[in-house]
């Protein structure tokens, strides 16, 4: 097991912090209020860390940058075509759609993303036009 160290508290507490889903960078910036000698690559090995040791939830959406979430336990994500923002959404998630692409394929399967798409409320009642 990893040691706890005080640059990683400092970046989890960035995290936990920050109200979005933020970049590496967001995080970099929000740390180095705190603690400015610390490196970006420092910032970077650390998160990875975090969402290895499930402290934290790593992000990957299909043609952008990794970004991460400070729930950590299983759940979706909504992304709005218009604004970009990701919202978590709370759903139960569901084990049974592991077991049942299991059983069809035999995948091993450790567990699935779902990432829903479509446009906010916000965007819907500022009549926004999608990107």
């Amino acid at each position: 097991m990893k040691r706890n160290t005080v640059q990683r508290q400092v970046i989890l507490r960035a995290v936990q912090k920050l109200n979005t889903h933020p970049s590496v960078e967001e995080v970099y910036r929000e740390v180095i209020k705190e603690h400015p000698t610390i490196s970006k690559v420092t910032v970077y090995r650390n998160l990875r860390q975090l969402a290895g040791n499930f402290k934290i939830r790593q992000v990957i959406l299909p043609g952008e940058q990794e970004i991460y979430d400070k729930r950590a336990d299983q759940h979706y994500h909504f992304k709005c075509k218009n604004c970009g923002t990701l919202f978590d959404i709370d759903i139960a998630y569901r084990d049974d759609m592991d077991e049942a692409v299991k059983l069809k394929y035999g995948f091993r399967i450790d567990a699935h993303e779902t990432l829903f798409a479509g446009i906010c409320p916000e965007c819907q009642n500022n009549h926004q036009d999608v990107r």
